[in-house]
């Protein structure tokens, strides 16, 4: 019993860092928090089930194509409404999280209520660990999370734009000075941050179904891992989704799956009345951003 909350544990920590991935890299960039994440995360599911169910295209082509317009969405976004009032942090909160309201609820408004909403699965199927079984579609999740991790490590510190990424992360005067335009770094950050809520959106959906209220939870997931690690710091993305994701585990064995969303609140409020920065919150300390 306790080899099955620890494997779970962890299906469940990589899958909170996927979730937050998104949200964290917009903030540690940008400075935005963008409150409309979770109508993206649930956009990127009904997207790609309209995708596969009304236009009846493939499974291959239709995460692609949603990927990249919510990616664009979240370009968009900034382009059209963020870059008037950035740097006016109330405003941003309440300008992201009334667009994000307005998209759930127009959801709800087309009829998308209801357990038919689903994503098939990558591949049937399940590994052996142990003396238990994971399938595939969680495989599936661990593999997404090391990659996109994996990934981004190299491409903020070997890449032309993720080095101007952690240059305005780090000062954004100073890198005005150096030439990096801001607005253009902040529109990317919006736009891979959208990307990434697409992308673990389409892995992580297949194991449950699609719903409106999904948004409420998943925004409130990325919030929860990204105060308690630090708002803006990677590594403490990382270490409090494995805290948050072994403890819901945890709590879902042994006091059932209801009480998994309360641990996310006392988290906040704990770590809130402790250190409210977070485990890493250190804005000074640059490196630890993007």
């Amino acid at each position: 019993m306790l080899w099955g909350a620890l494997l779970y544990g962890v299906v469940n920590s990589v899958s909170l860092a996927l979730v937050a991935l998104g949200f964290n890299l917009t903030f540690g960039i940008s400075g935005i928090a963008n409150f409309s994440y979770g109508a993206m995360y649930v956009l990127a599911g009904y997207g790609t089930w309209m995708l596969l169910q009304r236009v009846g295209l493939p499974l291959g082509i239709a995460i692609p194509l949603m990927v990249i317009g919510t990616s664009l969405l979240g370009a968009l976004l900034y382009k059209v409404v963020l870059v008037r009032i950035r740097g006016m942090v109330i405003s941003e909160v309440i300008a992201t999280f009334g667009i994000g309201l307005a998209i759930l609820e127009f959801f709800r408004y087309l009829g998308f209520i209801g357990f038919q909403y689903t994503l098939p699965v990558f591949a049937e199927g399940s590994v052996q660990i142990g003396n238990l079984f994971l399938d595939l579609q969680r495989v599936s999740i661990l593999v997404l999370g090391g990659g996109l991790t994996t990934f981004l490590w190299f491409f903020t510190r070997y890449t032309r734009t993720g080095r101007a990424f952690r240059g305005i992360a780090q000062d954004e005067y100073t890198a005005l000075c150096l030439g990096i335009d801001s607005d253009r770094i902040a529109t990317l950050a919006m736009s891979f941050g959208g990307g990434l809520c697409a992308l673990a959106a389409v892995v992580i959906l297949p194991i449950g179904t699609i719903s409106v209220d999904a948004g409420y939870d998943v925004l409130l997931e990325a919030l929860a891992v990204c105060i308690v690690g630090g708002l803006g710091s990677a590594l403490g993305m990382v270490i409090a989704s494995f805290v948050l994701g072994m403890a819901q585990s945890i709590t879902s064995m042994y006091l059932g799956s209801h009480w998994m969303m309360i641990v996310n609140l006392l988290a906040i409020l704990l770590i809130l009345g402790i250190k409210p920065s977070g485990l890493l919150g250190k804005q000074k300390e640059l490196e630890e951003r993007i």
